[in-house]
């Protein structure tokens, strides 16, 4: 048992050597000159513009065949099952596992960290985000924790029969979250994923409203791992160079998304399924159309502090603030822009990767500069 210890803990220390070695200097969307959507990203252009806001991921690169790992977002960095924020989950296309589902459905509240990871290692994470749980100081008496736990197939390059991933990584995932800028590309649950036929991974961005609008904050992160003609910006970037699906019958565009929307408006859990909605046409405004064997799911939540709910109340009544219908629409569109650009970011900072059956490479940058140049999307 002392060695099994010993070889996890090397492990680790592996996984997080990694994680700098698998990031090279490549640019974002924005770097290239792209501007999607009409208003403006926050500080950092990601999730952790949303206040309270954390992500953390663990990568695990090792010998030829482990490509996989972990990424965890955190809502606020308070006690999250002592004080719940409204969620929501919507399903664009079902093939996939996401756990505790039916208790966001029944009760609209997330009470955990969200865990993205590999498909045969949602055990773990469930049990990573349960442990975690537990051991918050005020939980002692807690028996019942709702995880929620998303992802997509790595299979292609991670030897995902090993079921490398433990909740110890879980773990790590989770005491690494911090806010400001997120790593994106190869990382964490990104580490062994495809888009479009292209390296695909982690990729986030977030949209300021203006005050007149509510100053409110949105933000996504995706977990890119699924197929369909990409689109840059409008730009037909799969037809142009003829790599999209169906050219052959033995083609599909099978795969998953993960998308994790928050924001700080006090939206409730009917009107953050209705967030949640929107940020699925972001995934088709890339050319991503939920083919049958994807599993493409969006979790949104409210971080608003006059919103949260209190797991330990004696009132019979809440006083929670409600953001009123009427106001969503900025959000809806904040919320397609943002899924957008996070997709796209996934594809761009992604690297090249050879994993265990073969390697997938990272989309040209100056092959797709070159494209949009010809479309009139750079000068």
């Amino acid at each position: 048992m002392t060695k099994y210890f010993a070889f996890i803990f090397l492990v680790s220390l592996l996984g997080s050597a990694v994680e700098a070695m698998a990031q090279e200097v490549r640019p974002r969307a924005r770097d290239l000159g792209l501007e999607i959507g009409v208003f403006k990203p926050g500080n950092y252009n990601a999730i952790t513009d949303v206040k309270g806001v954390t992500v953390g991921h663990h990568s695990l690169l090792i010998g030829d065949s482990v490509r996989t790992g972990v990424t965890a977002i955190l809502p606020h960095q308070g006690n999250l099952y002592q004080e719940k924020v409204p969620g929501a989950i919507y399903i664009g296309n079902g093939y996939g596992k996401l756990t505790g589902i039916s208790q966001v459905e029944e009760l609209g509240t997330i009470e955990s960290p969200v865990i993205l990871t590999n498909t045969l290692s949602v055990s773990a994470g469930v049990e990573g985000a349960v442990r975690y749980t537990l051991e918050q100081p005020g939980n002692e008496t807690v028996r019942s924790v709702n995880a929620v736990v998303g992802e997509t197939n790595d299979g292609y390059l991670n030897d995902i029969r090993k079921l490398f991933v433990t909740p110890h990584h879980v773990r790590r995932a989770i005491d690494s979250a911090k806010t400001g800028l997120v790593s994106e590309g190869t990382i964490g649950a990104g580490v062994g994923t495809v888009c479009f036929g292209f390296k695909g991974g982690i990729g986030t961005a977030s949209r300021v409203l203006p005050p007149s609008l509510g100053g409110y904050t949105v933000g996504v992160l995706v977990q890119s791992n699924f197929g369909g003609v990409l689109k840059v910006d409008g730009v037909p970037v799969g037809k142009e160079w003829a790599i999209y699906p169906f050219r052959e019958a033995i083609e599909n565009a099978d795969g998953s998304c993960m998308i994790v929307v928050a924001t700080d408006a006090p939206m409730d859990a009917r009107n953050l399924k209705r967030l949640a909605k929107r940020a699925f046409l972001g995934l088709a405004q890339t050319g991503g159309f939920a083919s049958n064997g994807s599993g493409d799911y969006v979790i949104a939540f409210s971080t608003s502090a006059d919103n949260r709910v209190m797991h330990a109340t004696t009132s019979p009544e809440s006083n929670r603030i409600v953001l009123d219908n009427a106001k969503a629409s900025p959000l809806f569109q904040a919320a397609v822009e943002c899924t957008e650009e996070a997709i796209l970011n996934s594809l761009l900072r992604a690297t090249t990767v050879k994993g265990y059956r073969g390697e997938i490479q990272a989309i040209s940058i100056e092959k797709l500069k070159k494209v949009l140049q010809r479309f009139g999307r750079l000068p």
